[in-house]
């Protein structure tokens, strides 16, 4: 045991001996030395320093560096210059009370849309073509115009979009295409307000671009020349049904009237006899 100890001492003080030396080549006492004096000199608090005076510089006497593609070039102004507002883009529209709202029939409903299908069918197949009978809805008070979910996957964009409407004078009015919501959005309240859209009214949309639509307006209020014609043909026959039962009444009126004259001659023919008799007694 005693021996262990002394070899584990003498191999310390062996090491303890290598350390110095290397430190002695490196020179590190003398470098812990001059950090200890470096760190007891006073330092000069922030406070007691003084401020220089800010030289303030002409901007233009410093010549402003340009690449040779805008060396030739005014330099730029960078003053604010004040935007006039521009006009609004927007048209304005009155809003429609419910008491002035057109309320369609079933029969004048069912009307439009057939005439409406046979315009589709007279369009033909070059250009995809959708039919869309109006409602309250679409026409007052939301003012939003659903599109149908097929034809929205099949031919429109999959993002929002603007899409324009094109009507029968070939005016155009953007509309803000939803695509979550397959409709038509902002743009649509102009479109119906200027072409007085009413309840029963049918649209035809012919798809003639990629964002442009075509569009033909079918009126429920509108009727067709043959259905006038049947109108007046129903009208005369119920003035002749009336015209009837008037010539009926007056035939009525004139054998009461006979009735009435027989019955005289009767009563007048009765008081003679009556008479008679008692004369005779």
């Amino acid at each position: 045991m005693v021996e262990s100890k002394r070899s584990y001492e003498e191999c310390r003080k062996q090491r303890l001996e290598e350390n110095k030396k290397r430190m002695e080549e490196l020179n590190i006492g003398k470098l812990a030395l001059a950090l200890k004096a470096s760190s007891t000199t006073p330092k000069s608090s922030p406070a007691k320093q003084v401020k220089r005076p800010r030289v303030s510089l002409d901007v233009s006497s410093v010549p402003v560096r340009r690449s040779s593609r805008t060396a030739n070039k005014p330099p730029p102004n960078y003053k604010e210059v004040p935007i006039e507002p521009l006009g609004s883009l927007r048209r304005s529209y009155r809003r429609g009370s419910l008491l002035s709202r057109f309320y369609a029939s079933d029969g004048a409903r069912q009307d439009a849309i057939e005439r409406a299908e046979q315009l589709e069918s007279d369009l033909g197949s070059d250009f995809p073509t959708f039919l869309k009978p109006m409602l309250q809805s679409h026409v007052s008070g939301g003012f939003w115009l659903g599109l149908p979910v097929y034809f929205c996957k099949e031919h429109l964009p999959n993002e929002d979009e603007m899409i324009t409407l094109v009507d029968e004078d070939e005016d155009e009015f953007p509309t803000k295409y939803l695509a979550e919501k397959n409709g038509l959005s902002g743009g649509w309240r102009g479109f119906a307000i200027d072409h007085e859209l009413v309840d029963g009214d049918a649209l035809v949309f012919q798809l003639i671009n990629p964002t442009t639509f075509k569009v033909y307006i079918i009126r429920a209020s509108e009727l067709p020349y043959d259905e006038d014609k049947d109108k007046d043909s129903d009208a005369s026959k119920l003035d002749n049904k009336d015209k009837g039962k008037d010539s009926d009444t007056s035939k009525l009126d004139n054998e009461d009237k006979d009735k009435d004259s027989d019955a005289s001659q009767l009563d007048r023919i009765a008081k003679r006899t009556r008479a008679s008799r008692k004369r005779s007694l």
